[in-house]
């Protein structure tokens, strides 16, 4: 049986060279990325597609939460979702969980405690009609609690990449692109925490929406019924 470490190798000797060469994504500032050390990497929310368009270019593995419905299936479907999912690091959280929320912060400052990359979409949920939301300040409370950087990413195009009634991908015009990194280390000292998140949150924010061109909703986005 393959190891999860195993499944990530092969999916990033095999599979992301294969997608890159087929989807050829424009990708700019990927030197912006860190490349060691916990590092945030928040990006807007267009589709499914962009948990697994940032994990195939960025160069170092990058954790991602997902719905635990992709870990528990039976059978060797079951097993092949699990493994896929696993291996380009996604990780579980039941979303029907009135606690997910505080567990999936838990699991995010696991992943930075380890030195590692962790992907997160200030948004909350999939943008619908296009535009930006506004950031809620989860990623504040992990950058400013891990003492880690942000990387802003902007993503076009990956609406059209699988779209909801699209059972595979399409090959259309994808681009990426990522910020320079947001430090964090001693720019909030003594200023209160509450503020100091919804500040950093909305710096967040500014810098996706100029890498991404979305007209700004000026609004939190609701999760559908």
């Amino acid at each position: 049986m393959l190891s999860r470490m195993d499944v990530y190798s092969v999916i990033h000797t095999v599979v992301a060279p294969t997608a890159k060469a087929l989807w050829r994504p424009t990708v700019r500032g990927l030197e912006n990325i860190p490349a060691t050390g916990p590092v945030l990497l928040a990006s807007n929310h267009l589709s499914f597609a962009d948990s697994l368009v940032i994990p195939i270019i960025v160069p170092r593995k990058v954790a991602f939460l997902a719905k635990s419905d992709y870990f528990t299936g039976t059978g060797v479907k079951g097993t092949i979702s699990r493994l896929w999912f696993e291996g380009i690091g996604m990780l579980p959280v039941d979303r029907d969980d009135s606690k997910a929320a505080l567990a999936s912060l838990d699991t995010a400052l696991e992943v930075l405690g380890r030195g590692e990359a962790f992907g997160i979409y200030p948004e909350g949920t999939r943008s619908r009609d296009g535009r930006l939301y506004r950031g809620r300040t989860g990623v504040a409370h992990l950058a400013l609690t891990a003492n880690c950087p942000i990387v802003p990413v902007g993503l076009r195009g990956t609406e059209k990449l699988q779209p909801i009634d699209a059972r595979l991908p399409r090959i259309v015009p994808v681009t990426v692109d990522f910020g320079e990194p947001i430090q964090v280390e001693g720019r909030f000292e003594g200023k209160p925490l509450g503020r100091a998140r919804r500040e950093l949150t909305d710096e967040v924010m500014t810098a996706i929406q100029a890498l991404s061109g979305q007209e700004e909703a000026g609004v939190y986005n609701a999760r559908p019924e």
